[in-house]
């Protein structure tokens, strides 16, 4: 068993860019770290919306936000606004936020149930803070010792510009960086990788390699057969067009998802543009019928030609074997509907720093690094799963297959919980607070059939008063809270 002293990443954009940064910065001296890219090789580069996690990320390299806002043309993100997923017509939002104020054993959401029984006419999210900033179109950080205004957020950015960022930050920190393409890879007569061959004749070894070569996973995949779970029967859309488009007068603060007859179409917005794409089943629509599709539904004129991306939904079954870890596309891929893609690559690195092999590479750490990895994709999928299981469309094959579906165990029960008495489960580690199950599922149309007996403990008139103190507490933020648009060009300038 050897040491890991050197790392080399295949493969650049924002996986292999990421991985260089945050393993440079935390681990420093402690390794030699290099990464191969050719420029001849594209990237996929339309994850464009992330998550709250992204701004710890952010702070662990010290990247100072002006700075982020300023060279990836970066947003803010409250929520995601889902178009025609329950019925044509109707919408909801998924906030990074929580509504109300909950109790220490019941859930703001059982009060508000109750309530309805005397008169209670307004919706969970106007109790719910990202939700009225989102409406309003306003931001600016909340700074308050009262959890009840917390503004959680996240970024709309320019993954290319994001990427070439990472990469001036890493090689800063002393990442080498190496052009080239891989012509063979030669391994240890025990199956390890020993080193790339490049164009070129030039060699690159390393103790350790993380595989960041997109869908092809040219490590993991075609040199150690690792093997895919495919979840195509559960998430059955399999291509994506997307298309770059002039900017809006006002800046949204929110990503746009709507459904269409057979996938469902983003709206991203940016500060120099916005970001579109169709996701789609092609068994339910052409290349050309999606194209035409999200071309006749841009807010703005196109910048540039629509492109398909074709993939498949699922993860590899190992995403660390031998001494290969893949991470980004390579180690697997769920649909961008929830904007984890990003945070698939942040997790993943990070995991590997907490459990990197430093005295040398063993079975318990691979097992564990796997384990992990697993679940987090599955609970991940699962959340995806409910957006389209969960439907009442009627208009298109598309919609009345996936009400058909035969979902995993873990998610029938997360929705009977739900449904007999309002019970919200968060599996430990998941990604997703009960905050987030709550407004997927009332926003799908679960409504539970009981609520909490603690709710029962407050009279009608006391309830009433209870929630409109709520009410104004959430709502007194907004007069002071500048336009998302003022805010940007304050820290764009700052």
């Amino acid at each position: 068993m050897n040491a890991v002293k050197k790392v080399v990443i295949l493969g650049g954009g924002t996986a292999g860019w990421l991985a260089a940064a945050l393993l440079k910065k935390v681990l420093g001296t402690a390794i030699e770290l290099e990464l191969v890219e050719s420029d001849d090789i594209g990237t996929i580069g339309v994850g464009e919306a992330t998550i709250p996690p992204i701004r710890l990320v952010n702070q662990v390299l010290g990247i100072s936000e002006a700075d982020f806002f300023r060279e990836t043309k970066a947003t803010v993100k409250l929520a995601i606004k889902f178009e025609n997923w329950k019925t044509q017509g109707e919408s909801y939002f998924h906030t990074f936020g929580a509504p109300g104020r909950s109790l220490a054993f019941c859930h703001f959401h059982h009060l508000w149930q109750r309530a309805k029984q005397f008169g209670e006419q307004r919706s969970l999210w106007e109790y719910d803070l990202n939700y009225l900033c989102a409406l309003a179109g306003k931001f600016a950080p909340i700074n308050s010792k009262d959890a009840i205004l917390e503004l959680p957020y996240a970024y709309h950015f320019d993954a290319g510009l994001y990427a070439r960022f990472l990469r001036t930050f890493s090689e800063r920190m002393g990442v080498v960086r190496t052009e080239g393409k891989v012509i063979s890879v030669e391994q240890h007569t025990n199956g390890d990788v020993k080193h790339l061959v490049l164009d070129g004749a030039k060699t690159v070894t390393a103790d350790l390699f993380i595989d960041c070569s997109g869908f092809k996973g040219l490590l993991i995949q075609d040199t150690l057969n690792t093997g895919f779970d495919d979840w195509s029967h559960l998430l059955p859309c399999d291509r994506a067009v997307a298309v770059p488009s002039e900017r809006f007068e006002h800046t949204l603060p929110y990503t746009r998802s709507i459904a269409h007859s057979a996938g469902w179409q983003w709206r991203i917005p940016l500060q120099h543009r916005n970001g579109n794409g169709l996701v789609f089943s092609s068994a339910h629509y052409s290349e050309q019928q999606a194209t035409d599709l999200l071309m006749s539904n841009l807010d703005s004129k196109a910048l540039a030609e629509p492109r398909v991306i074709r993939f498949k939904t699922g993860r590899r079954r190992k995403q660390w074997h031998r001494n290969v870890v893949s991470i980004g596309l390579s180690s697997g891929f769920l649909e961008p509907l929830e904007s984890t893609s990003i945070h698939l690559i942040q997790s993943g690195i990070v995991r590997l720093i907490q459990l990197f092999p430093h005295l040398g590479i063993t079975a318990a750490l691979q097992a564990e690094y796997n384990k992990q990895s697993e679940l987090e994709f599955t609970q991940i999928r699962d959340f995806l799963v409910l957006h389209y299981h969960v439907n009442e469309r009627q208009d298109s094959q598309f919609w009345r297959d996936l009400q058909q579906l035969s979902i995993p165990d873990s998610l029938r029960h997360k929705i009977a919980l739900f449904s007999e008495n309002g019970t919200l489960v968060r599996e430990q580690n998941d990604l997703f607070l009960e905050s987030s199950w709550l407004q997927v599922m009332l926003g799908q149309g679960i409504t539970p059939k009981d609520y909490h007996p603690l709710a029962n403990n407050f009279a009608g008139q006391q309830l009433r008063e209870m929630l409109e103190g709520i009410r104004r507490i959430k709502q007194e933020p907004l007069a002071k809270l500048p336009s998302h648009d003022e805010f940007l060009r304050r820290i764009i300038a700052s």
